[in-house]
């Protein structure tokens, strides 16, 4: 059994993580001079819109779940007052707010799925489409 030398650490510029490979071109087929040089992937330009489409989807859809629940919290310390006002039966506002939350979380969920599969989605097989064609 050959010890060799261990992997670069993660920390080290030349770490490769798994999906990626060391080898720019297939064996088969030596590099082409007169073909300019692709860039890498992580300088890519569909690498940079992925990381600002998925930044803004987690964004929208946390400050969505957290949001109306933060307002509730807030109306519930500071407006009393206006979450006892009855509604219908024996139903408050605050409790019909308090309810509302799991929907709105749902809904949270649902926009934030919705949108990652049409624009995030796309964006990563494509990235992903270009890498293996390398």
């Amino acid at each position: 059994m050959s010890h060799g030398n261990p992997p670069p650490s993660p920390q080290h510029p030349d770490y490769l993580l798994p999906w990626q490979s060391s080898e720019r071109t297939p064996p088969d087929r030596p590099p082409s001079p007169a073909a300019p040089p692709e860039p890498a992937p992580g300088r890519h330009g569909d690498l940079r819109r992925l990381r600002t489409a998925y930044r803004l989807l987690r964004r929208i859809a946390a400050l969505t779940a957290l949001g109306y629940f933060v307002v509730f919290l807030l109306l519930s310390g500071f407006a009393k007052e206006l979450l006892d006002t009855p509604l219908f039966g024996g139903l408050n506002i605050g409790l019909v707010l308090g309810l509302c939350q799991l929907p709105v979380t749902v809904l949270a969920l649902v926009v934030y799925e919705r949108t990652a599969r049409r624009t995030v989605d796309p964006l990563a097989a494509r990235i992903r489409r270009a890498g293996a064609a390398r």
